[in-house]
């Protein structure tokens, strides 16, 4: 069954060629990044599952006044299982905008097929991932499989920007069950080994510091924030190591991390002492570590940086999320993906965490348990994205067998 199964998406190529060049060629960009939203891509979409023979979709809008036609659309498609159990996968329809188009080499929004790839913007991210998942069903469909599970394939709005319109709406439609076997395609490597259990909780936090600006040449006469800031970062950095040494070989690096990064220009010749700085930094801790707890030792170290250098310090974050619990190794998911992987690839799957947020952590916090899990290349919302015709073939086959209970 498995071989001829294979042989079914193998043929099937042209066809998801033809399907993600009809997707890049329609843009689906978050109207806070200057775009109209996934109205259109939508609407594509909807039509494709009619034309491929399956149920009629069921679309859950969330209202979007930016958005053309009003609305962010997110997508369902079920399949009937022998089971009542149910299968999701859970792909984005949004993309990000192309960047600067003097960086491209073809038309970002008209696909370029070469060399056995599909350039495109939305090529990797996430649009592979809504055709190899549709045609594994397609393959079933075509060669009379009844899968084991219910399949739910899901195609959400606004993963770029936040997930406001997508996974976030479509949780609180109570879709979604604590038993459901969940896979988000939207995060993995070039060899597909790597399957997504958990991340890093994120803060990042600007801090502006405020002195007094005056000649160089006489500084006693104001109070240099430069260098009160520079001493803050130093001091800062090392009590947030001191205070967080705990591993977990989960992840790479096993520890969290605290680095200072972006700083903006504070003044524009050499011979003067600034009076104003605003510098980042980027924190990301494990799952384990309360962020309150973080906020603590930046306070400590705000207190004694007032108090030493008289300088104002106020601070503001740009992200703060608390990672929730990770996916457990042993979760069903994980098995059921893991066997499909080794039956495709000569690979020996790797369970493990990542540094950065991905969508699954919605669903973690619901209770739950999601992996992350695709095989890519690494030039996400990079100019002249692409994606690996071989990868599609082999995702379509690994959700092909995890349809199967395979």
């Amino acid at each position: 069954m498995k071989e001829k199964l294979f042989k079914t998406i193998e043929a099937l190529e042209p066809e998801m060629i033809a399907t993600l060049s009809d997707l890049i060629a329609i843009p689906a960009i978050s109207p806070l990044d200057g775009g109209q939203g996934e109205f259109h891509k939508g609407e594509y979409l909807v039509k494709k599952l009619g034309e491929l023979g399956f149920a009629k979709a069921e679309v859950y809008n969330s209202p979007d006044p930016m958005a053309a036609g009003g609305v962010r659309p997110n997508i369902i498609t079920r399949i009937p299982g022998k089971t009542s159990k149910r299968l999701w996968i859970v792909a984005h329809i949004d993309v990000v905008p192309e960047g600067e188009r003097r960086l491209w080499h073809t038309d970002p929004f008209k696909a370029v097929v070469k060399d056995g790839r599909i350039y495109g913007r939305g090529s990797n991210d996430n649009c592979q991932e809504l055709v190899s998942s549709l045609y594994a069903a397609v393959a079933l469909k075509k060669e009379g499989i009844i899968p084991e599970y219910e399949i739910c394939l899901c195609m959400v709005a606004d993963e770029e920007v936040g997930s406001t319109h997508g996974i976030a709406y479509l949780l609180e439609q109570n879709l979604f069950r604590e038993d459901d076997l969940v896979i988000v395609p939207d995060g993995g490597n070039e060899k597909g080994n790597f399957i997504e259990v958990a991340e890093k909780s994120i803060c990042w936090i600007e801090f502006e510091f405020k002195g007094e600006q005056v000649h160089a040449s006489t500084p006693n006469l104001g109070n240099n924030a430069c260098r009160a800031a520079n001493e803050f970062s130093v001091s800062l950095d090392a009590a947030l190591h001191a205070a967080f040494p705990e591993e977990d070989k989960l992840f790479e690096p096993s520890c969290s991390t605290f680095e200072p990064t972006r700083r903006n220009a504070n003044v524009p010749n050499v011979n003067t002492v600034p009076g104003r700085e605003v510098f980042c930094f980027d924190c990301r801790t494990l799952p384990t570590i309360p962020q309150e707890e973080v906020l603590k030792v930046i306070e400590a170290e705000i207190k004694k940086i007032t108090e030493n250098r008289k300088v104002e310090v106020t601070y503001r974050f740009v992200q703060k999320e608390q990672a929730p619990a990770p996916t457990s190794p042993d979760a069903p998911i994980v098995g059921l993906l893991r066997d499909a992987l080794v039956q495709v690839l000569p690979t020996e799957p790797v369970v493990g965490g990542v540094g950065g947020g991905t969508c699954a952590a919605f669903f973690r916090r619901a209770g739950i348990p999601a992996v992350v899990w695709c095989q890519e290349a690494d030039c996400a919302h990079m100019p002249n994205e692409y994606a690996e015709i071989s990868h599609i073939i082999n995702e379509a086959k690994i959700f092909a067998l995890m349809m199967c209970g395979k």
